[in-house]
């Protein structure tokens, strides 16, 4: 029998190397030595090129010898590499004609797609932008992190509250009382914040290495980076900028840590992350990775060679070629498996379901895989269920019962409704109901509601603008979305008259109210909690300045918004009513409807007919979710500019009603509720929400 060779066979400036192992792609770190691993079909040679780590030039490259390359795998193991010092990228030879889609230069040193560490952007906003010759490179990392036992929380989806993020937004105000603001360790600091608020899951805007120097430019002495990450450079790596230890080459330790943190304290990490274009560009973009890699295999090119553009960035992912494929589910799994994040949120995930031409497909291959991955089988898959090229599926989402979608849906109609739009009505029940309209044959857990996410006005901002004002943002506000479906009651901006800024507070804990007592899994946007805002800019997208940033002194001020939203989120885990995944809506142990909706007179209520003012009556019965007695919670909505009569339902002899929460000021804690005196009729203020509970009186 013949022994596989395991020691080097040629030697190069005094590195020894051999041919390689396939798998894993990437470079990884072995006893003894390195293994290099890169894919590309159409090159007709690679090299690998090592890098003293910030030096301009090389200290050696290394040509893949053709025995080297197994199929379309170029593979090498490099033996005497400093992994501390040392940065590593390749070059590709091939045809260069781009008419047909090929742009091989071997002039460019390329990032390897699946580097796990990225060098150049360590300190964010540092180093030059425009330097001659920049390239992204690839650096090394140990899969060494002392985990302690944790592990994915799996937290039931239906028992979910999401809190979106920006890391670096969250606690980079100096207000925020953080040592090292704008980091992962930041958010650590604020775990005992999280914990208070009662949220159990974090979405984090991307954090996937991205250049906050693309497309950077000045306005009005203000420097315009690209802040919010959706434009990946490297998707197996996590932001060094947003590491304080990242200058020690330990992001990916501190991003870990974070996790296990949050973990420790019973919060989920779901990522967001973006497969459907890169930062490449389009035929004027710069080459960083795949563009010099293998160009036909990773976009969707016309026929002309030109990129589709089906992101509104330039260039679109060719998401079910089979080595895209293995690319996207490689990366997912990495995540879960090395860095135990709980789930994921896909950024214009229809651009997922399109074919080589940009036609969408009946059962995408990608969706499917994901859906039904080993490795993935527990993780929270979210979609953003659309495109900027208008491929709407919210509601029609290949979903094979696991993908859930950011509801759009329910977000426009709470907002059309709260602020007068009496035909929404109607919609609106089927969104408290967990729009089984839209989700029949599936679980309410499908919809990810919400009424705010960083793509947009915040909560205070919706309630205190007409119009978006991106005057800032440098593109003479043609930038953002003009329907954002806002009123400012009364006056655009901010205002010193008491009756607005009362109706305003009144108003967001309308639209929380709704949000956290709706079927569906609830998502909050940081900082709504305390009223942040961002002076009505609808698209922060490029603002490293306090546009974005939490304003924590706000937190003070807005006590009582704050309290508002822990309360209600208390409640909602009190009461597994209102998170059940079913719908079942019919009789129950309690003999009434588990859910049922209700005009000013209980019973009584036209479902198909427009209306600012009805109730909704939710039985839990103790019985089917294992509570100690049964329980009913009634939810009076008055969206009208005038005060009405609600008559309440007659419910069993020993229970009376109890007050949890009116948005005209009082909420309380679960078992707190005030007692009614008068339990026949409760008359409701103008534009406010009502909840009451009734149970024994103790």
């Amino acid at each position: 029998m013949q022994l596989i060779d395991t020691f080097p066979t040629n030697s190069i400036n005094g590195l020894e190397y051999r041919v390689g192992r396939v798998f894993p792609f990437g470079a990884t770190v072995t006893d003894g030595g390195i293994n290099f691993s890169v894919f590309s079909k159409e090159a007709r040679s690679c090299t690998l090129v090592l890098y003293h780590h910030g030096a301009n030039e090389p200290f050696v490259e290394i040509p893949f010898p053709e025995e080297f390359r197994i199929g379309d795998v170029y593979t090498m193991m490099v033996f005497g590499i400093n992994t501390e010092t040392t940065e590593y990228g390749y070059r590709f030879d091939g045809e260069y004609d781009p008419a047909r889609g090929l742009w091989f230069d071997s002039s460019k040193v390329l990032l390897d797609p699946y580097a796990k560490s990225i060098t150049g952007r360590s300190i964010w906003r540092k180093g030059s932008p425009r330097r001659k010759g920049f390239v992204h490179r690839g650096q090394f990392i140990r899969e060494d992190y002392d985990w302690e036992g944790d592990k994915p929380l799996e937290i039931p989806q239906k028992d979910l509250v999401i809190y979106e993020m920006h890391v670096r937004s969250f606690t980079r105000h100096e207000s925020s009382g953080i040592k090292y603001k704008g980091t992962y360790a930041g958010i650590i600091e604020k775990i005992p914040y999280l914990k208070e608020l009662g949220v159990n899951c974090v979405e984090l805007m991307p954090v996937f290495e991205f250049d906050e120097f693309e497309n950077d430019r000045e306005v009005n002495g203000n420097v315009l980076v690209n802040y919010w990450g959706y434009s990946t450079v490297g998707f197996f790596a996590p932001k060094a900028g947003y590491a304080a230890s990242a200058p020690f080459g330990m992001e990916a330790d501190e991003l870990k840590n974070m996790i296990r943190q949050l973990h420790k304290n019973g919060i989920e990490v779901i990522l967001d992350v973006v497969f459907n274009h890169t930062a490449e560009g389009n035929e004027n973009g710069r080459y960083i990775s795949f563009r010099g890699i293998d160009n036909r295999t990773y976009y969707l090119l016309a026929p002309d060679g030109s990129y589709y553009n089906f992101s509104g960035c330039g260039n679109t992912m060719n998401c079910n070629d089979p080595v895209v494929r293995s690319f996207v589910l490689d990366c997912l799994r990495y995540w879960v498996a090395s860095y135990h994040v709980d789930g994921f949120r896909f950024d214009l995930a229809s651009i997922l379901s399109r074919d080589e031409d940009g036609t969408p497909m009946v059962d995408p291959p990608l969706l499917d895989q994901i859906a039904h991955d080993a490795v993935l089988g527990r993780s929270v898959l979210i979609a953003e269920a659309w495109d900027a090229a208008g491929l709407y599926q919210v509601g029609n989402f290949p979903a094979w019962n696991r993908w859930s979608e950011w509801n759009g849906k329910y977000r426009d109609c709470v907002r059309r409704f709260v602020k007068g739009g009496a035909e929404c009505a109607p919609e609106l029940y089927w969104r408290i109901r967990g729009s089984n309209d839209m989700y029949s044959g599936r679980t309410s857990e499908a919809s990810v509601n919400f009424v705010t996410c960083h793509d947009g006005f915040t909560l205070y901002d919706l309630v205190s603008y007409n119009t978006k004002h991106n005057e800032a943002n440098g593109e003479d506000n043609r930038d953002g979305g003009n329907e954002n479906d806002s009123w400012n009651c009364g006056t655009e901006g901010e205002t010193g008259d008491p009756e607005v800024n009362v109706l305003r507070r009144r108003q967001m804990k309308n639209m929380l109210t709704l949000l956290l007592t709706s079927r569906g899994v609830p998502m909050l946007l940081s900082g709504d909690e305390f009223a942040n805002t961002q002076f009505g800019n609808n698209n922060a997208y490029c603002q490293d300045n306090e546009i974005s940033y939490l304003d924590w002194s706000r937190l003070e001020k807005e006590q009582d918004l704050f309290d508002f939203v822990r309360n209600l989120i208390a409640f909602r885990k009190a009461h597994p009513v209102l998170r059940a995944g079913d719908f079942n809506f019919g009789h129950n142990g309690t003999g009434y409807p588990e859910l049922s909706f209700h005009g000013l007179t209980p019973w009584q209520l036209d479902e198909t007919a427009p209306t600012l003012t009805f109730a909704c009556l939710f039985a839990e019965d103790h019985g089917k979710y294992g509570l100690e007695e049964d329980c009913f919670i009634y939810i009076l909505v008055n969206a009208h500019w005038e005060e009405h009569v609600f008559v309440l339902p007659i419910i069993p002899a020993e229970m009376k009603w109890h007050l949890a929460f009116d948005t005209g000021g009082f909420s309380a804690a679960p078992g707190n509720e005030r007692l009614l005196t008068e339990n026949g009729s409760v008359c409701l203020g103008p534009r406010s929400i009502q909840v009451l509970t009734g149970k024994r009186r103790k």
